[in-house]
């Protein structure tokens, strides 16, 4: 019997600035509403790479923005998690900058977090080690000479799905080709 693989899709976004980050971020808060229920029934895994400053911050920052959050938004780079309830699901915001080794990961405990109505957005996600979790989205932020790039590629349907919708709400947007 063969496995299906969902094809891989990939799409580069060009952020000239801060504000076209966070439009980047309620797209992607557009596209984890509009699969929600799949989310409610596998989870979704967002991994963030990128030097610091890339923005992997302020993109979680605005999703959750566009997602209900009105409180304060903090980096959890000290805290290693931020948690936040939005609808049915709840959004996990990990950094694990401070690792420095993957047995860290599993010493913390973390891996309960992972599963069904969880979204969880990993800054770092390398420094947990490639058998942590399964990545759902993979988001490589860079600084660019002008702004930013996002490069965004789904590893599995529902990423798919999530980044399909996520292209759609930006359409709108001369910054992106997907």
């Amino acid at each position: 019997m063969e496995l299906h693989t969902p094809p891989r899709l990939h799409c580069h976004f060009a952020l000239a600035d801060d504000a076209a980050t966070a439009r980047l971020g309620a797209a992607l808060a557009q596209a984890i509403e509009a699969n929600a229920d799949a989310i409610a029934r596998c989870g979704l895994v967002i991994a963030l790479s990128g030097e610091l400053g890339s923005g992997k911050t302020a993109l979680v920052r605005a999703a959750l923005r566009r997602l209900g959050v009105t409180g304060l938004v903090r980096s959890p780079t000290f805290s290693l998690l931020e948690l936040y309830s939005i609808s049915r699901l709840n959004f996990y915001h990990f950094d694990f900058y401070r690792f420095s080794d993957a047995a860290e990961f599993a010493a913390a405990g973390f891996r309960d977090f992972f599963g069904p109505a969880a979204v969880c957005a990993i800054e770092w996600p390398e420094r947990a080690g490639e058998q942590a979790f399964t990545t759902d989205l993979l988001i490589r932020m860079q600084v660019a000479d002008s702004g930013r790039i996002a490069d965004i590629d789904a590893l599995t349907q529902v990423g798919q799905d999530c980044l399909n919708g996520l292209s759609r709400a930006w359409q709108t947007s001369p910054d992106a080709a997907c």
